[in-house]
């Protein structure tokens, strides 16, 4: 059984204000090559194809390129489920309906186990489907009130695929979460906005692969059949050392598992770029890509006239400058946490302390995480607020 395993698409996404759905195009390009030059049983998304749950129309207009290519043109099999970016019942519109295609779409969870059976010469590969869905949906959703938090929302998950498990027969697992242990990036929204969003890799015990989506990074999770193929495009500069991919697994008759990433070539690569002024300016390399987006990090401590207008004209994709020496503190001031890369929870509890000169109690912290939590729930929905 062969199959290729991709993750995290965020068709739609913006990076410091600029679109990059001709930079996704280019990148689907290429991984309809792969399809046709490996010719997989099967397409697995492991959750975040889009970037927010009500997608621009370009994004949806790029998709259905991509579906018409891969389905109708070279009969590709896709399973999709939904990540913490997408909307559960946008991505279950029509899919009784594309089932008949070959194109299985896993939007809301349910209590019954959500399974695609394909067949190789040594018989039947089970694919389990488990899209993402706040702790709070699952225990209503399952009924099941020892759901307190996403790693035992997932346990229930993978428990009821148990109950219909064979044992003797291979099986893949579909999922979207953050493994404890894994290795993050900028540009992940967390699931949990009190930090209780890490699962356990023991939560998957007993699967031949586990595909797994949510971390940017392509990484193993805790054990060689716990992969993150990585998101098909550098979306922070924090990713800038990432090779992008997506991952062609071949399972033995015996379910062994041997992967392939095979890089995805950005059009516009995602770059940091670090030096004093006439440095950058004059220091452009013979093969450089002068498009690609570039952050700058600006060695110089004087005041620069224009600096983005200066830097643009050499790298018209500069997006962002940063300036170490104004960001290091002055001798004598205690250190200030750089906001930038605090989460939700902690930038409320630092703005109540620098408005009240107190700290954030914790019922109120609890009240809050409970309305962010809400809030993103209905923004994966669709609904107003």
């Amino acid at each position: 059984m062969r199959f290729i395993h991709s993750a995290d698409w965020h068709l739609g996404r913006i990076m410091h204000g600029v679109r990059l759905i001709e930079d996704q195009s280019y990148v689907l390009d290429q991984l309809i090559q792969i399809v046709r030059e490996t010719r997989p049983d099967a397409l697995i998304i492991s959750g975040d194809l889009y970037d927010r749950p009500v997608p621009p129309s370009d994004a949806v207009d790029l998709l259905d390129d991509f579906l018409s290519r891969l389905v109708l043109d070279l009969g590709t099999p896709l399973l999709v489920i939904a990540g913490n970016h997408d909307s559960s019942s946008r991505l279950d519109f029509a899919s009784r309906v594309l089932c008949g295609q070959n194109v299985h779409f896993f939007g809301s969870v349910s209590s019954e186990p959500a399974l695609v059976r394909f067949y190789d010469s040594w018989g039947p590969v089970n694919f389990y489907a488990t899209p993402y869905a706040e702790p709070s949906l699952v225990r209503e959703k399952l009924g099941c009130e020892a759901v307190r938090d996403h790693e035992t929302a997932m346990r229930a998950l993978t428990d009821i695929v148990r109950t219909v498990r064979a044992e003797k027969e291979r099986s893949v697992l579909i999922a979207h979460a953050f493994v404890a242990g894994g290795s993050v990036s900028e540009s992940e929204r967390p699931l949990s906005v009190g930090g209780a969003e890490q699962v356990d890799a023991s939560c998957f015990h007993g699967f031949n692969y586990v595909a797994l989506g949510h971390l940017h990074r392509p990484q193993n999770a805790g054990g060689a059949n716990l992969s993150y193929s990585g998101s098909i495009f550098k979306y922070s500069f924090s990713e800038a050392r990432h090779v992008k991919s997506v991952d062609v697994v071949e399972m033995d008759r015996h379910g062994a598992c041997r992967i392939e990433s095979i890089p995805l070539v950005p059009l516009r690569d995602v770059r940091i770029v670090e030096g004093y002024l006439r440095d950058v300016l004059s220091g452009v390399q013979p093969r450089e890509n002068l498009q690609d987006y570039i952050m700058v990090r600006l060695l110089d401590t004087g005041a620069i006239l224009d600096v983005m207008g200066k830097l643009r004209q050499v790298y018209p994709n500069v997006l962002h400058v940063e300036r170490p020496c104004f960001d290091a503190p002055a001798a004598g001031l205690h250190e200030r946490p750089d906001h930038r890369r605090l989460n939700d929870a902690d930038l409320f509890a630092a703005f109540f302390s620098q408005v009240t000169g107190d700290e954030l109690p914790a019922e109120m912290a609890a009240t809050y995480e409970s309305i962010i939590e809400d809030l993103r729930r209905r923004e994966r929905e669709g609904a107003s607020t």
